[in-house]
This record gives C-alpha cells, structure tokens and sequence, in this order.
C-alpha cells in the first residue's frame, strides 16, 4: 500500500530541507507558491541557521522577470546564492558585478569571441560530440552525466579560453572534484565538503596561474589572452589590468559555470527524452525539431535552479513590501512551468514555440554570457547521439546530487547509468 504525502501548504514549504530536492525540484511546492504567494517570506527554519535567517521567494515569470532586469533595485554584489559571499570575492566576478562594472568586463570577456573563434566553435562542437560519443559506444553502458554530457562542454570551454589538450584531463578532474564537493548527499560533513572545495579551487586557480603566464608569454587568440593581456576602462576613464585575484575568479567562473550547466542540460534533456519516448521518437524521425527541442530542453531542465539578489531600497513586489537590505531569490525552474506563460507547462514539448523560458537567466545583464554556445552544444550533442544510436536504454534509478540550500545555484544529476546500442 503506498500511502501519499500530504500536498505541500504554505505553513510546510521550506526549502532548505535536502528532502525536497531529493528527486528533482520539488514542482509541486513551486506550484503552490506560484498560485498562493508569487513573492513570499521563506519563514526562519532550523536549515536558515546557518544562511543568515529568513528570505523572498520569487516564484512567477513576471516576477523573476521584472527583479532580474531591475539591477538598479536588485543588486547582485553580495552574490548568487542566499549567504552572502565572501566579502573578498564581492563586486569582482561577473556574478558579483552589477552594471556598469559589470558592463565593462563582460565586453572584454566578448572580445574573446572574435570572428576566428566563433568559426571554430561551430565545427568543434561537433568533432568532440562525434569523438565522445563514439568512446561511449565502444563501451556500451556508460554514466551519461560523467562519459557523454560533461566532456562536451568542457572541451568546448577549454577551446574557448585555450587550455592546450594535454592538460584538460587533469584540469576537468579537478572541476569534477569541485563539484563533488558541494554534494551534501555525500556523507562528509560540513567542513570535511568545505575543505574538498577549498583543495579543489586552489588547485584550480593555481593552473590558471600557469595558463596565464604561458598566455603573456606567448598570446594567442583566445579568451585568456585577452583577460590576462587586455586593459579594463574604469569610470574615470582610466584603465587598468585584471590582478592576479580577479583572474583567478575569472577562471573558475569560466571553467565550472561554462561546463555544469550545460552538462546539466545535455543529461537532463535526454533523461526528459527517456521518460517521453514519444518526444525521442519524434526527434528521431525529424530532426529539424532540434531548433526548437534546445530550448525546451533549458525550460524542463532549467539548470540553474536560482539566483540571489539584495534589495538596494524599499520597494513594492507583486503587492508585497520587501525593504531594502532584503534577500531576493529567483527560482527558475517555478518561473519555467508558470502556467501564465506556458501552455501545458507540464508537457515536454519539443516542438514549443514561442518559448520565453529563463533558464539561461531572466535576461537583464547576468543573461547567461554562453546561451547560444549552449544550445549549439545541445544541438549538436543529441542530432549525433540520435543518428549513432539505434536504442538507448536507462539501467538504474538516476541520482541527483543533494545540494544544500548555501550550494544550490545549480542543481545537478550525478549518475544517469545507460546501455547504448549503436546503429
């Protein structure tokens, strides 16, 4: 006999506790919100002791929408999650930065895209998901997220900022490591995960270090080059260079938050492709769906699962007053099944258009720098993995990895174990 859960009330939602996050989002607590309370005081719970007390949840399109092209009322300098960042990290990294700093140095970051590397990008993208699924092949049963959905994306980065091949086994290695260490499912204590994290990134920032003196020594056309060589305009009309601590933060940021999404997304996509084998038959047979099949992959998936920002004043939000100094939080994966936008939010369609979704940020100035680098890789990825397979089986329950609620920017499968059979 199995015996139901009772559906989630405003009195009960607390979105710290782990078990929400278990199996995926908890949409039917989103859905609640959504209907109930859009913008709504997350209540002090025994998982806020240690994030700095009660919070907004922002649940709607409209209203992740209208916060997240607002940064003049909603700022982004404490940073992305709802602790506070370190104060010595703050209004450094892209994701602390609001404009117009933020402005300026993601306009450097562009000029890394010159005409050269934007060719090279389209072919790439391509090789590698030929390349890394045809080893999945040779295997035959693989962990989708680590052998198929990772490695894209972390070539396609490593090309980008230049990283030579001969150290990208390491280095991803080490990105991987990072991310284990934010997985409270894990069975490491608090500090234990702490310490992982703080082992990983210093050697990170260490080969970023090297990279960087290999890149002024000798420049090439590629995004480090330009960050580690190029000067940034201050407000005063002066310029400057990036030091050596803005450089690391860079560095992470393009190596972790360039990769995990979009290996999120490419996993994701083709669990949500499994689970609708009507929609995999349909891309099967047509696979001009893949236009549109990116973007509904990004909605259903969404892999960032939220966003904080800060009050700057008091303001007004959906009729509720939120003063400044308050912690906002912006829950894409709610946004993405709002029933206000969405037909059918809970189909996987992949045929959906128009699809506004906000899994690449509710635009604003923090949209996702690597959008349409994602959907090239999304596309790319399951057009080759459709016509190289002639079945793809799921093997075992997929797992999720449990991020705490100071972790869960993004929120990410951890094994999706699969047979593939080759045509």
């Amino acid at each position: 006999m199995t015996v139901e859960s009772a559906a989630p009330t405003l009195d009960t939602i607390d979105l710290t506790d782990l078990e929400n996050f278990r199996h995926g989002f908890p949409h039917e607590v989103f859905t609640v919100l959504r209907e109930q309370a859009p913008v709504w005081r997350h209540p002090a719970t025994p998982g806020t002791e240690e994030i700095g007390g009660s919070f907004w949840v922002v649940s709607s399109h409209a209203d992740v929408r209208a916060v997240s092209t607002d940064p003049a009322t909603y700022r982004s300098f404490e940073g992305p999650s709802i602790p506070d960042w370190d104060p010595n990290t703050r209004g450094l990294m892209l994701l602390t930065m609001d404009p117009p700093d933020h402005t300026r140095l993601r306009r450097l970051i562009n000029t890394g895209f010159t005409p050269r590397m934007t060719a090279l990008l389209e072919g790439q993208a391509r090789t590698w998901a030929v390349h890394i699924i045809e080893k999945a092949l040779e295997k035959g049963e693989c962990n989708f997220v680590d052998e198929v959905a990772y490695p894209l994306p972390m070539h396609m980065i490593a090309d980008i900022v230049g990283i030579p091949e001969a150290d990208r086994a390491p280095l991803f290695d080490v990105v991987q490591a990072n991310t284990e260490a934010h997985n409270y499912g894990s069975g490491l204590s608090r500090e234990e995960l702490l310490a992982r994290q703080a082992a990983a990134l210093g050697q990170m920032f260490a080969y970023g270090r090297e990279l960087a003196d290999q890149k002024r020594q000798s420049p090439q056309d590629d995004v480090w080059t330009k960050l580690t060589t190029a000067e940034v305009e201050l407000p005063d009309g002066s310029t400057t260079k990036l030091n050596e601590f803005e450089l690391d933060l860079f560095f992470m940021v393009l190596t972790i938050a360039g990769s995990e999404t979009t290996r999120d997304a490419i996993a994701g996509g083709l669990l949500a492709l499994l689970e609708n084998p009507e929609q995999m038959e349909r891309l099967r047979s047509d696979p001009s769906l893949l236009d549109t099949a990116a973007d509904e992959i990004v909605r259903w998936v969404s892999p960032v699962t939220y966003f904080r920002r800060t009050a700057t004043k008091d303001v007004v939000l959906h009729d509720v007053e939120i003063k400044a100094g308050d912690r906002v939080s912006l829950w894409y994966p709610s946004a993405n099944r709002d029933a206000e936008v969405f037909s059918d939010p809970f189909t996987f369609d992949l045929s959906r258009s128009p699809n506004p979704h906000v899994g690449f940020g509710g635009q604003g100035a923090h949209f996702c720098l690597g959008a349409h680098l994602a959907r090239r890789e999304i596309r790319v990825m399951f057009e080759e993995l459709l016509a190289r397979t002639e079945k793809i089986e799921l093997l075992a329950e997929p797992a999720h990895t449990a991020l705490g609620i100071d972790q869960m920017i993004a929120h990410s499968l951890k094994d999706v174990q699969v047979r593939l059979t080759g045509r």
